[in-house]
C-alpha cells in the first residue's frame, strides 16, 4: 500500500487541521456519533467489518466518522487498526444451518423447510425519495401492523434451519465439499500474502475482503455471458451466529460470542460426464452483517474462478484466478492509483527532456528533408 511520504511540515499539519474542519461540516449542527453510524447505518457498517476484515461494529463506525463516510478509506483505517492487535487462536467453522435466521430466501423452491422469511429488506420498495426522512426524529412511514417492519417484531427464529442445497444434496444432485482429516490447514490470507496457484479456501478468502464494487461488476459479467456460468439463488440468508473456540486449558470448545452475517449458496449448471452422473455445480459467498449483494456477486465469481477444476474451458477474464484475486482488493487498488498524487518530479522531468529532445532530432531531419527538396528542384530547373 502506497501512503504519503513526508513533506513540508507546517503545510502537513495544516492540512490536517483543514481535514477535520471539512470532517466535522457545520458545527451549527449536532455532530454525528459514532453509535448513530452504528445503528442507522448498518449496511456501509458491515461492508466497512467485512472487506476491512475485522468483526467490530464500534471500530467500523469510527472509521466511517474518521474518513468522512469514504468506505475505501474506513476499510483501510479498520485493516491498518488490525494489524496492531495480537492474534490468541483461531475459531471453529461457523454452522450456518443454526443461524438465528431473520431473513432467508430461495429462488429455487417456493416451499422450503422452515418458509422463506422476507425479512427487512429493499426488494420491495419502490425505490422513490422519501422526504418524510427530512423531518428529524420522526418515522418516515406508518409502519401499521406489519410484524417485518414494527418496532414489537418478534425475535429472530431459533429453530435450525436446513440448507436449500441440503435438499439437493440429499438426491446427490449438487456437488458439495466435504472435509477431509488430512485436508490442510487453510491458508491465512490476513498474515500471510496471496501467492498462486490459490486453492478455493484461498480465493474465499480473498473475495470476502474484496471491493464489492469490483465483485459487483464482475458477477455481472459472469451473468452475461463472460463466463460458463447460468445460475439461479439456491438460498440467501442473514441472522445471528454463535463464535465458538477451543481453549486447551479446558479441553473443549466455549461460545465466545455472536456474529451477524449473510450467507448465499448459487446453483449453477451442471456438471458431469459418461463415468459420472451429472450434478448441479454451486458458488459460495459469506459476508459480516447484513451484506447481501456482496454476498451474491461473490458466489457468482467463485463459481466462475472454478472453472478449471470443473474441465471448463477458460475463455473470460473471470475465470482467471490471478487476474481476478489480483485486482480485487480496494485497499491495494487505491493505493496503488492514489501513490500518482505523490511527487513524481524526477521521472517526469526524465521523460520530459527525453521528449524535447525527440522533438528536436524529428525537427532537424524535416529541416534537412525540406532542404534536400529544394536541392533537387533546382538542379531539376
Amino acid at each position: 500500500m502506497y501512503v504519503a511520504v513526508k513533506g513540508g511540515e507546517r503545510a502537513i499539519e495544516a492540512s490536517w487541521r483543514l481535514l477535520d474542519k471539512a470532517r466535522r461540516g457545520d458545527t451549527r449542527l449536532a455532530e454525528l456519533s459514532a453509535a448513530q453510524i452504528r445503528e442507522q447505518l448498518r449496511l456501509a457498517v458491515a461492508r466497512v467489518m467485512t472487506e476491512g476484515s475485522v468483526y467490530d461494529e464500534e471500530l467500523a463506525a469510527l472509521a466511517i466518522k474518521q474518513a468522512a463516510g469514504d468506505l475505501v478509506e474506513a476499510i483501510f483505517l479498520l485493516r491498518a487498526y488490525r494489524t496492531t492487535l495480537p492474534r490468541f487462536g483461531y475459531t471453529q467453522a461457523i454452522d450456518t444451518e443454526a443461524m438465528q435466521v431473520e431473513r432467508r430466501i430461495s429462488a429455487t423452491f417456493k416451499d422450503v423447510p422452515g418458509g422463506q422469511l422476507l425479512g427487512a429488506t429493499y426488494d420491495y420498495t419502490q425505490r422513490l425519495l422519501d422526504f418524510a426522512l427530512l423531518a428529524e426524529g420522526h418515522a418516515a412511514t406508518d409502519t401499521g401492523s406489519s410484524p417485518a417492519c414494527s418496532p414489537q417484531a418478534p425475535p429472530p427464529e431459533t429453530e435450525t434451519m436446513p440448507r436449500v442445497v441440503t435438499l439437493l444434496d440429499k438426491e446427490g444432485l449438487i456437488e458439495q465439499e466435504r472435509p477431509t482429516p488430512d485436508a490442510p490447514q487453510p491458508h491465512d490470507l490476513t498474515r500471510e500474502p496471496l501467492a498462486f496457484p490459490a486453492s478455493r479456501a484461498t480465493r474465499l478468502q480473498n473475495l470476502a475482503r474484496g471491493d464489492e464494487g469490483f465483485l459487483l461488476a464482475m458477477g455481472y459479467a459472469t451473468q452475461r455471458g463472460y463466463a460458463n456460468s447460468h445460475p439461479f439463488a439456491g438460498e440467501i440468508r442473514f441472522g445471528t451466529i454463535a463464535v465458538e473456540m477451543e481453549l486447551d486449558e479446558l479441553g473443549e470448545s466455549v461460545e465466545i460470542g455472536d456474529i451477524d452475517v449473510t450467507e448465499c449458496q448459487m446453483i449453477n449448471q451442471f456438471a458431469g460426464s459418461s463415468e459420472v452422473p451429472p450434478t448441479f455445480t454451486q458458488g459460495y459467498g459469506l459476508a459480516f452483517g447484513h451484506s447481501e449483494r456482496k454476498a451474491m456477486a461473490m458466489a457468482l465469481v467463485d463459481r466462475a474462478l472454478r472453472a478449471e477444476e470443473l474441465g471448463e474451458t477458460l475463455g473470460s477474464p473471470t475465470q482467471d484466478i490471478e487476474f481476478m484475486l489480483s485486482h480485487s482488493d480496494n485497499v491495494e487498488a487505491s493505493g496503488f492509483v492514489q501513490h500518482l498524487k505523490l511527487p513524481h518530479y524526477v521521472d517526469f522531468q526524465s521523460e520530459l527532456e527525453l521528449v524535447r529532445r525527440l522533438r528536436a532530432r524529428h525537427a532537424t531531419r524535416d529541416r534537412g528533408e525540406s532542404a534536400n527538396g529544394s536541392n533537387d528542384q533546382e538542379q531539376a530547373a
